[in-house]
């Protein structure tokens, strides 16, 4: 009885044993030796057993390295078992090494190709490698295996979106929580996908199913009810605390003062290096630690659950600007700093390079901007910070790229010197990232190039902003295809010169 994919832990090999020698003693060689097989075999199912279960362990551990490792073990010893490739393979994947995580899907289901589960795990890995048709080829597999499992219409729902092919995301999506009613994953990629088609009331609801995966932020573990939207709160205190990226933070701090005006004492966390940026919001808000837990709070309530709490609609988004400042006396110093000559464009070319932040393909090359800069009198000036400043390096012949010295926002403080070099600028140039919001929010002349599906703020098929009034968007005809983009951006940026100067730069 030898273990097969799937089977139950085997009989207990001590006793099994113990069988063998009392045959073998009584001189029946051939069924002890039957036996002795048996107990090697079994004996390494048990072992090789051990370390997928540590291999997993690691892996919930945070320490995927070592579960590849211990894993790769257990296959060397046993590899019959579709589930070592199948979790090595999921493994594999968050290191990013998606082409070794295929072979190992691969070789799962060619030992077990009726496993729908694997053609849908498959699908992933094949969606992050980019070749969506074959990942909709898994998928469909995998439903046929297995019309009732909610987890691969979620999976193909996230490839479609992938896609652009949202409609067809969101029936998926509905499909999942048809079958599994508390996906809170489902839900929440259902949020997004109706946010980035501007179904903003719907969007926000499901949106607020990201608080209950396990995998994304969510409520923080306070004995105060959370606020959305439902008890008055004139008198009584909230705290609000940050999620995800700064420039989520900049987008959605507009909100806080909206709870003022309900009559609200509001506390807000954020980190502590833009707590004077934040100032700007109201003398009376708190500003707090971004892991602080006030306790004398009456509500708690995530930064980005206010615009669902508040009732946003596509018509009522608190679009007025600025609602942040820079101060003064930097204002003059980069004024100073910067001069008065040219057509003065700051730039930001690249943005977060963090797992989830890089899936969203917002940076560009720097040399994108090359035609701009040759445009007569204009200076490009860059706002860059951390990320992506090794380009300036590497400039093509005739393109410069002027910087702010080693100073420009290099104190506890961040953005203040960002916010005040722009008052001294004719314009901002920047992918989607924290330089574009804290643009947005002074209200300085702002253009953004966004890839072909972007994030659900800036929705589809707009050439303006509905969060900014100040912010122009310039989308790519064709997934990767910057230089079309930065084409148009160009073409923008001659007929803006021909209006101030009353001729068509050349």
């Amino acid at each position: 009885m030898s273990a097969s994919p799937g089977d139950a832990p085997p009989d207990n090999v001590e006793g099994l044993l113990q069988r063998a020698v009392d045959l073998h003693n009584q001189g029946q060689l051939e069924a002890a030796e039957r036996l002795y097989e048996e107990c090697a075999r079994q004996a390494a199912y048990v072992q090789a057993a051990s370390l997928h279960l540590m291999g997993l362990i690691a892996g919930k551990s945070g320490r995927p390295q070592q579960s590849i490792a211990l894993i790769e073990r257990a296959i060397a010893i046993d590899p019959s078992r579709p589930k070592f490739h199948r979790d090595i393979a999921k493994q594999l994947a968050m290191l990013g090494q998606l082409e070794a995580a295929l072979a190992r899907e691969d070789e799962a289901i060619r030992l077990q190709p009726e496993h729908a589960d694997t053609h849908s795990d498959r699908g992933v890995v094949l969606s992050n490698l980019g070749r969506f048709d074959e990942a909709l080829a898994s998928y469909d597999r995998a439903v046929a295996l297995d019309p009732k499992g909610p987890a691969t219409y979620n999976n193909r729902g996230l490839t479609l979106h992938r896609m652009g092919r949202l409609e067809a995301a969101i029936a998926d999506f509905d499909r999942a929580i048809a079958l599994d009613p508390d996906m809170s994953i489902a839900h929440y990629n259902q949020g997004r996908a109706l946010l980035l088609t501007g179904r903003i009331e719907a969007g926000l609801r499901e949106y607020e199913w990201r608080t209950r995966c396990p995998t994304l932020d969510g409520y923080r573990p306070l004995p105060q009810p959370v606020w959305l939207g439902g008890e008055r709160l004139e008198g009584r205190t909230i705290f609000v605390y940050p999620e995800l990226f700064p420039g989520d933070l900049i987008q959605f701090c507009r909100y806080a003062p909206m709870l003022e005006a309900r009559g609200a004492r509001v506390i807000l966390a954020a980190p502590d290096r833009m707590h004077a940026l934040l100032r700007g919001l109201s003398p009376t808000i708190e500003l707090v630690a971004a892991n602080a837990n006030p306790t004398e709070i009456d509500f708690h309530c995530p930064l980005l659950s206010l615009p669902f709490a508040l009732g946003t609609t596509l018509d009522t988004i608190p679009g007025r600007t600025p609602y942040l400042a820079a101060e003064p006396a930097r204002v003059e110093r980069w004024r100073r700093a910067i001069g008065d000559g040219g057509f003065r464009i700051g730039i930001c070319w690249q943005g977060s390079t963090l797992p989830y932040a890089a899936q969203m393909q917002r940076s560009v090359p720097l040399t994108q901007f090359e035609a701009i800069g040759r445009r007569p009198g204009v200076r490009l000036i860059s706002l860059q910070k951390y990320d992506g400043l090794d380009q300036l390096s590497g400039l093509p012949a005739g393109m410069t790229v002027e910087t702010l010295g080693d100073d420009f926002d290099a104190g506890p403080d961040a953005f203040l010197d960002a916010a005040a070099a722009m008052a001294s600028l004719d314009l901002v140039i920047s992918v989607d990232t924290s330089v574009a919001h804290l643009a947005g929010a002074l209200a300085t002349p702002t253009w953004v190039p966004l890839p072909h599906l972007p994030d659900w703020r800036s929705m589809l098929d707009r050439a303006d902003s509905p969060w900014y009034p100040g912010l122009r968007l310039f989308r790519q005809a064709s997934p990767g295809d910057w230089s079309g983009a930065f084409s148009e951006v160009d073409a923008a940026l001659a007929l803006e010169l021909e209006r101030r100067t009353g001729r068509l730069s050349r």
